[in-house]
């Protein structure tokens, strides 16, 4: 087996137990949080009768209604008619809560009822987390050499240039793509779908997204009674994925950059050095005649009367 094809495959498994980290996390939350959010709906809808049925409202049951609607809507449960039919912890939605916990996006819109939720929450975190980064950096380190080092030495055969305006050149052309392929057209698609988002709205999503700010003013998918809305949530999840690992390939790309024109020597800094997957372990690599010779004779005895005498030092 070769190298790369190993490469590949232990990549291969390391995505495929991510996806499975999350469908388990996404099970355990919809298991845990599902029944307790279905207990604050209905003790909501019982408290929204009680004040309707109320033949004189005063200044304390209003506040006691509004304060445990406001504690309700913290939960992502809403007293509205047409949003009670809604839950946040179905599997997709589930899914979409744990994916943006251990990519760090954090929306905040949907946070855990129970204290069984928020005990799980820390643990799955705990691991999710790291596991998330090195998933990351695993892709990346795949896609560094067709996607970086490969376009940059490219330019430097066919078009002549030097290293320096050849990292330059490329580094505009992958800035541009990144900013038209994960920014532009996922802000028109986005406009597009949520009726209430303008252009500058789902630009500024996209923008926060994959700077893993998650402000949560704007999550998509929320709507009540949104077609395709379990699809729709997948889709911005492998969204988000991807567009974090290219985000991630920028800044790598962007150090490159920073080593060909001396700015990390100049500042200090560790390099991205280039690594050659084609090379083999110098461990595993049989000694050939010459060699395995050289090494016999270099730990062969030294001849005694070769050797010094303190005593001869000494006359």
């Amino acid at each position: 087996m070769s190298t790369a094809f190993r490469s590949c495959f232990v990549l291969s498994g390391f995505i495929l137990a991510y996806i499975t980290y999350l469908l388990l996390g996404a099970l355990v939350f919809s298991a845990i949080e599902r029944p307790v959010e279905e207990t604050l709906k209905s003790d909501l809808s019982s408290l929204k009768a009680e004040f309707l049925n109320l033949s004189c409202i005063n200044a304390t049951a209003l506040e006691v209604f509004l304060e445990e609607v406001l504690r309700a809507n913290k939960y992502g449960v809403s007293v509205l008619e047409n949003a009670t039919l809604r839950t946040n912890w179905d599997l997709a939605s589930s899914l979409f809560f744990a994916n943006t916990m251990v990519t760090t996006v954090g929306y905040g819109h949907t946070t855990p009822l129970s204290d069984a939720g928020k005990a799980f929450s820390i643990v799955y975190a705990l691991i999710g987390v790291p596991f998330t980064m090195l998933v990351l950096t695993a892709c990346v380190q795949r896609l560094m050499h067709p996607l970086t080092y490969g376009p940059i030495s490219m330019c430097q055969r066919r078009a002549g240039l030097q290293p320096r305006a050849a990292s330059v050149v490329h580094f505009i052309v992958l800035l541009f793509l990144v900013v038209l392929g994960f920014f532009v057209l996922p802000a028109l698609v986005f406009s597009a779908i949520e009726e209430t988002w303008s252009f500058l709205d789902s630009f500024y999503f996209c923008f926060i997204s994959l700077c893993t700010i998650g402000l949560g003013d704007f999550v998509p998918a929320e709507k009540p009674g949104q077609r395709l809305g379990a699809l729709y949530k997948i889709s911005v999840m492998v969204y988000l994925f991807v567009g974090l690992m290219v985000m991630f390939l920028v800044l790598r790309t962007f150090h490159k950059l920073a080593d060909v024109h001396g700015w990390t020597a100049f500042f200090q800094l560790p390099s991205c050095e280039e690594e050659d997957e084609d090379k083999e372990p110098i461990i595993e690599r049989e000694p050939d005649g010459e060699s395995a010779e050289a090494e016999k004779v270099s730990i062969k005895p030294l001849d005694p009367s070769s050797q010094v005498s303190y005593n001869s030092i000494n006359g």
